[in-house]
């Protein structure tokens, strides 16, 4: 069974191209996962939800501390506000 961490939502860009950048980070901000969708894939696909498992093999290091200490800001304001399933 993989190892994995529940990550929650942190950051949600949107590009020239009508992508989707979006990011989830481990609750400490040190880790990230970073997946790209279609604007109509999150139409009409399932939702981005507050939180996933990510698998720790598809998880990135955050090197910038600024960053590191936002999405550990953003994880724990996700994670009081939301269920991990909830659709944000």
């Amino acid at each position: 069974m993989a190892d994995t961490r529940r990550c929650w939502l942190v950051e949600r860009s949107f590009d020239d191209r009508n992508l989707v950048t979006i990011v989830y980070a481990t609750p400490d901000g040190r880790r990230l996962q970073r997946r790209e969708r279609s604007s109509v894939a999150l139409r009409t696909g399932s939702p981005v939800t507050a939180a996933t498992e990510v698998d720790v093999d598809d998880l990135e290091p955050v090197d910038d501390p600024d960053r590191r200490e936002r999405y550990a800001t953003e994880a724990e304001r996700m994670r009081t506000a939301h269920a991990p399933d909830d659709p944000v």
